[in-house]
Protein backbone atom coordinates (compact mmCIF):
# COMPACT_ATOMS: atom_id res chain seq x y z
CA UNK A 1 0.00 0.00 0.00
CA UNK A 2 1.16 3.57 -0.74
CA UNK A 3 2.41 5.59 1.92
CA UNK A 4 0.57 7.88 2.82
CA UNK A 5 -2.89 6.72 2.96
CA UNK A 6 -5.58 9.80 3.06
CA UNK A 7 -6.30 7.84 6.78
CA UNK A 8 -3.06 8.47 7.87
CA UNK A 9 -2.62 12.09 6.32
CA UNK A 10 -6.13 12.89 8.20
CA UNK A 11 -4.69 11.53 11.30
CA UNK A 12 -1.71 13.09 11.13
CA UNK A 13 -3.30 16.39 10.85
CA UNK A 14 -5.99 15.85 13.63
CA UNK A 15 -2.82 14.70 15.74
CA UNK A 16 -0.83 18.38 14.60
CA UNK A 17 -4.33 19.94 15.39
CA UNK A 18 -4.25 18.87 19.20
CA UNK A 19 -0.71 19.79 19.83
CA UNK A 20 -0.84 23.17 18.05
CA UNK A 21 -4.34 23.57 20.39
CA UNK A 22 -2.28 22.85 23.42
CA UNK A 23 1.07 24.78 22.43
CA UNK A 24 3.28 22.30 22.38
CA UNK A 25 5.18 23.84 19.35
CA UNK A 26 9.02 23.44 18.68
CA UNK A 27 10.58 25.69 16.08
CA UNK A 28 13.44 23.30 14.45
CA UNK A 29 14.89 26.47 12.37
CA UNK A 30 13.58 29.38 14.42
CA UNK A 31 15.71 32.28 12.57
CA UNK A 32 14.13 31.15 9.35
CA UNK A 33 10.58 30.60 10.62
CA UNK A 34 11.12 34.25 12.18
CA UNK A 35 12.30 35.44 8.86
CA UNK A 36 9.34 33.92 6.89
CA UNK A 37 6.74 35.19 9.71
CA UNK A 38 7.81 38.70 9.12
CA UNK A 39 7.48 38.49 5.04
CA UNK A 40 4.29 37.06 5.86
CA UNK A 41 2.99 40.05 8.51
CA UNK A 42 2.69 37.84 11.43
CA UNK A 43 4.02 37.78 15.30
CA UNK A 44 5.64 34.74 16.06
CA UNK A 45 4.78 35.54 19.46
CA UNK A 46 1.42 36.57 18.96
CA UNK A 47 0.03 34.68 16.34
CA UNK A 48 2.03 31.49 15.30
CA UNK A 49 -0.31 29.44 16.73
CA UNK A 50 -2.93 31.16 15.25
CA UNK A 51 -1.83 30.62 11.82
CA UNK A 52 -1.02 26.72 12.71
CA UNK A 53 -4.57 26.10 13.66
CA UNK A 54 -6.27 28.03 10.29
CA UNK A 55 -3.35 26.01 8.15
CA UNK A 56 -4.48 22.97 10.07
CA UNK A 57 -8.00 23.16 10.22
CA UNK A 58 -7.95 24.01 6.14
CA UNK A 59 -5.36 21.46 5.36
CA UNK A 60 -6.66 17.79 3.96
CA UNK A 61 -4.99 14.73 2.33
CA UNK A 62 -5.54 16.56 -0.87
CA UNK A 63 -3.16 19.69 0.22
CA UNK A 64 -0.46 17.06 0.67
CA UNK A 65 2.90 18.00 -1.06
CA UNK A 66 5.18 16.12 0.79
CA UNK A 67 6.72 12.57 -0.40
CA UNK A 68 5.58 8.96 -0.75
CA UNK A 69 6.47 7.47 1.47
CA UNK A 70 7.40 10.60 3.39
CA UNK A 71 11.41 11.75 3.45
CA UNK A 72 12.92 11.61 7.10
CA UNK A 73 14.59 14.77 8.72
CA UNK A 74 17.91 15.20 8.51
CA UNK A 75 17.67 18.41 11.26
CA UNK A 76 19.60 17.08 14.25
CA UNK A 77 16.20 17.92 16.77
CA UNK A 78 14.12 15.71 14.96
CA UNK A 79 16.32 13.17 12.77
CA UNK A 80 14.75 10.62 11.20
CA UNK A 81 11.43 11.89 11.89
CA UNK A 82 8.83 11.19 9.15
CA UNK A 83 8.21 15.26 7.32
CA UNK A 84 4.52 16.06 6.47
CA UNK A 85 4.34 18.60 3.71
CA UNK A 86 0.90 20.73 2.56
CA UNK A 87 0.10 23.64 0.59
CA UNK A 88 -2.86 25.38 1.55
CA UNK A 89 -4.30 28.86 0.84
CA UNK A 90 -6.18 30.54 3.81
CA UNK A 91 -7.77 33.84 3.60
CA UNK A 92 -5.59 35.37 5.88
CA UNK A 93 -2.66 35.18 3.17
CA UNK A 94 -2.83 36.41 -0.37
CA UNK A 95 -0.70 33.32 -1.03
CA UNK A 96 -0.77 29.59 -0.81
CA UNK A 97 1.33 28.88 2.17
CA UNK A 98 3.54 26.12 2.63
CA UNK A 99 3.89 24.39 5.96
CA UNK A 100 6.31 21.32 6.78
CA UNK A 101 6.11 19.90 10.35
CA UNK A 102 6.74 16.29 12.42
CA UNK A 103 5.41 15.24 14.86
CA UNK A 104 6.63 13.13 18.44
CA UNK A 105 5.18 12.24 21.28
CA UNK A 106 2.40 15.22 22.35
CA UNK A 107 4.71 17.90 20.40
CA UNK A 108 4.49 19.56 16.93
CA UNK A 109 8.18 20.64 15.62
CA UNK A 110 7.86 22.99 12.59
CA UNK A 111 9.99 22.74 10.36
CA UNK A 112 9.02 25.16 7.69
CA UNK A 113 6.21 27.80 7.13
CA UNK A 114 6.31 30.31 3.88
CA UNK A 115 4.59 31.50 0.74
CA UNK A 116 4.79 28.76 -1.04
CA UNK A 117 7.78 29.64 -4.16
CA UNK A 118 6.11 28.59 -7.08
CA UNK A 119 3.68 31.08 -6.30
CA UNK A 120 5.60 34.14 -5.92
CA UNK A 121 5.74 35.90 -9.81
Amino acid sequence: MARPSHKELNGKLQTALKCVHANRIVLVEPAAIVADAVELGYSIRDELQLVLIDLLNSSSPEEYVGYQPPEKSYETKIRDLELWAFSVAIPRFDYRIYFKFSLCGDTFYLVSLHVCRSQRE
